[in-house]
């Protein structure tokens, strides 16, 4: 791709983001996509080798998602929950072979069901998640993140950002690993990504 269609596809992504977020702000939680720089850090995090399957929870745009192929996996290994019905539609034009599923990530299991069946995994190497997680009550956040644990190999990481001084999902449970990056200063605005996991 030349680098003006490049220009050309990232500033239709923008304008669609935009639009999605002047309609539901709460569900977007952003003011710009992912930047390349956070979602590289964050697809860093799975296992390449492995045959495992890797789970994304809103895409959105698929800033994520690129960075997630980027790694070398197949399309194919790659299942995506976003919630909302045009960003799928795009994400499937996108990133053929990528299974795009239209549902809710806080229902994971229902949604997985629901779009493959018994034909759903039963784990996956890493969950990447690009849900505006402080958005939503502190109960939802940690009913997430048990819900993604309990699909990873164990000691596999649920992977989140978030732009909040806070933790997006603040948990002391002594089976719980949890760690962050530095500041991404060049995302908008600075993030961090935490990842969580079950200890051995």
């Amino acid at each position: 791709m030349s680098r003006k269609a490049v220009i050309k596809a990232r500033f239709a992504d923008q304008v669609r983001f935009f639009g999605s977020l002047l309609r539901a702000p709460r569900a977007v939680g952003a003011i710009a996509p992912t930047s390349s720089e956070t979602a590289q850090l964050m697809a860093s995090h799975i296992t390449t080798a492995s045959d495992l399957p890797v789970l994304e929870l809103g895409p959105g745009t698929g800033a994520i998602t690129a960075a997630i192929l980027a790694t070398g996996i197949a399309p194919g290994r790659l299942f995506a929950v976003e919630y909302s019905a045009a960003f799928c539609r795009l994400l499937n034009e996108k990133f053929a072979g990528a299974q795009f599923l239209q549902g809710d990530a806080f229902d994971l299991d229902a949604t997985l069901r629901a779009h493959l069946g018994d034909a759903a995994p039963e784990r996956f190497d890493c969950v990447i998640s690009g849900l505006p997680l402080l958005n939503f009550p502190k109960e939802k956040r940690v009913q997430l993140l048990h819900a993604a644990l309990s699909v990873l190999e164990p000691g596999r990481p649920f992977v989140q950002f978030s732009y909040g001084l806070i933790p997006p999902i603040d948990i002391a449970e002594p089976g719980i690993a949890v760690t962050r990056s530095r500041w991404i200063v060049r995302n908008v605005p600075p993030a961090r990504v935490w990842v969580y996991r079950r200890r051995a």
